[in-house]
Parts: structure tokens; C-alpha cells; sequence
């Protein structure tokens, strides 16, 4: 009967398999798509006809595109994002190495091994709250108005360690024995052999911290008690909140669009770093989120 039913189809089992997962995954991909698409639009549409846009502007105009490129405080906002997010990347990555790598070793190499991985667990799993967070940073290490204030919470994802932690632990052991071997000692071995092999993996770190440190506004807002200090994200969330209005040209300008074509391009202002930096690691990412997910 199965055969027979082969031969009338002319279609394997297995071609239509592979058809409903080309199907599946085109939606997936049109239902993160079209939203963008619709924000897009909205954008670059003029205020008589937004909320009729679609996928297409009907009156196209760049009016809020202007009034948002037109403040000196959204470069400036810019400007310490960016210092943000490359200041994160060079403390975070290599810390998250040098904590992964002990971690993945066997029991016999480390035997307080399962003692730290359960406390990374537990630190992935619970977070010590907002009031001990801000006791620490505005009391304690009194960063307020800093930019390590919104560099030094975010230093050390638990989940990036264990993303690394567990690469790590699916790299073929022979070769760091070979190593060691020839006389190779453990940061050696680390730095020569493991790192090296482990640039998907690093390379899906370094985006990770990029994208959370550009996306990241809370801390800004509760850091940070100069408005100037703010990092961009945090900056376009005020100004979704409050627009900006300081002058009569700031109210004129304003009069010419809608606060829905507004929010529309500070939504696509804020998206574009990532848009460019995405397709560099993009490479990397999946094998690093993959082979770092396979063993626990």
C-alpha cells in the first residue's frame, strides 16, 4: 500500500518533508519581516496618511528622519553607546574565556568544577534584584554617571560562559594532549590550540555582547542622572516617552509629523548598527550557538 501510494504521488515522503519545512521557515521569516517592513514604511510616510501605511509609504516624506538627525544630542547619545559597546566587548570576551575554560575541564583536572558550574547555574537562574544592584553601582563602587555604570553589570553573561563552557568541552581532546605533550602548559594550551579553534564560538559571544549592550536602556536610565550621560537606546526611550522639545523650531518641526512616524524612525535609527554588524559574524553564529548548545 505504501509503495503503491509512493508511485501515485511521484513525491518521497521525504521531499514533502523538506517542502513544509521551506514553507515553515518563509513564514517564520515573513512574521519577523513584515513588522520591520510596516515600521519602515510608517517612517518614511508623512503625517496626513500613517495610519493607513502598510508595506508601502503613500506620501513619502523624510520629515522625521530629519527632526531625529537634526539633534546634537542623539550623536552625543551615539557617541557613548559606541564606547559602550567596545569597551564591553574587550572586557567581557576574554573574561568569559578565561572563566569557560577552567569550567570545562574534567572533574579530575578541577575537582571544585561541578561546585562553580552550579553556582553559574544558579547565577543564570536568579539575580540578586534592582535595589542590590543599584546599592552596588551607586553606593558601593559609586559609578553613577559613568560609563563603567553601564559597562561593569553586564561584564560576565552567565549564559555566554556556558555557551563557551560547553564548545569548549566538544573540542577533540587529542590535540590539546599533544600539546601538553610537548610541553605545552595549561594557558598555552589555551591560547594556542583551544582559542583558535574556537572562533564560532567567540564570534556568537562578541555579538551577543554587542547586541545587548546597543539594545540595553534600563541601566542608562537609572545610572545615569544627566540626560547628556545618556547612552542611545536610553535616549530614544525618553524621547518615545517626552519628545524633545526645547525651541519654537523644535515645536514647527514637530507640527510637520506625526508622533507615530517619530517613534517609526527612532525604531529604525536604532536598528541600523545592528543591521550592518549582523551579517559579519553571521558566519559564525550559528555553528556557535549549535556546537555551544550540544553538551550541558
Amino acid at each position: 500500500m505504501e509503495k503503491s501510494l509512493k508511485f501515485r504521488s511521484g513525491i518521497r515522503p521525504s521531499r514533502v518533508a523538506e517542502a513544509i519545512i521551506y514553507v515553515a521557515v518563509i513564514f517564520a521569516a515573513l512574521l519577523c519581516l513584515l513588522p520591520l517592513l510596516n515600521v519602515l514604511a510608517i517612517s518614511l510616510n508623512s503625517k496626513d496618511t500613517a495610519d493607513r501605511v502598510f508595506l508601502i509609504p503613500k506620501d513619502f516624506s523624510l520629515q522625521s528622519y530629519e527632526i531625529m538627525l537634526g539633534r546634537a544630542q542623539l550623536y552625543n547619545s551615539l557617541w557613548i553607546s559606541v564606547k559602550r559597546v567596545v569597551l564591553s566587548i574587550v572586557i567581557s570576551t576574554p573574561v568569559t574565556v578565561l572563566m569557560a575554560y577552567p569550567l570545562s575541564r574534567k572533574s579530575s583536572e578541577y575537582p571544585t568544577r561541578k561546585i562553580y558550574v552550579a553556582i553559574v547555574v544558579f547565577c543564570m537562574i536568579f539575580n540578586g534584584g534592582l535595589v542590590p544592584g543599584i546599592i552596588l553601582v551607586k553606593v558601593w563602587l559609586k559609578l553613577t554617571n559613568t560609563i563603567w555604570a553601564l559597562v561593569l553589570p553586564m561584564a560576565v553573561p552567565v549564559y555566554n560562559v556556558i555557551l563557551v563552557m560547553n564548545y569548549f568541552r566538544g573540542l577533540p581532546k587529542e590535540v590539546e594532549e599533544a600539546a601538553r605533550i610537548d610541553g605545552a602548559t595549561a594557558v598555552q594550551v589555551l591560547f594556542r590550540v583551544v582559542i583558535p579553534m574556537s572562533t564560532p564560538v567567540i564570534a556568537t559571544v562578541v555579538m551577543f555582547v554587542f547586541v545587548n549592550s546597543w539594545n540595553e536602556w534600563f541601566n542608562g536610565l537609572i545610572f545615569m542622572d544627566d540626560v547628556n550621560r545618556y547612552p542611545f537606546q536610553t535616549y530614544l526611550q525618553s524621547t518615545i516617552k517626552a519628545p524633545d522639545i526645547k525651541s519654537m523650531v523644535d515645536l514647527q518641526n514637530y507640527a510637520l509629523v506625526s508622533d507615530k512616524t517619530i517613534k517609526c524612525a527612532q525604531i529604525i535609527i536604532g536598528m541600523i548598527p545592528m543591521i550592518i554588524a549582523f551579517p559579519f559574524a553571521n558566519k559564525y553564529f550559528a555553528s556557535g550557538v549549535t556546537l555551544g548548545a550540544v553538551k550541558g
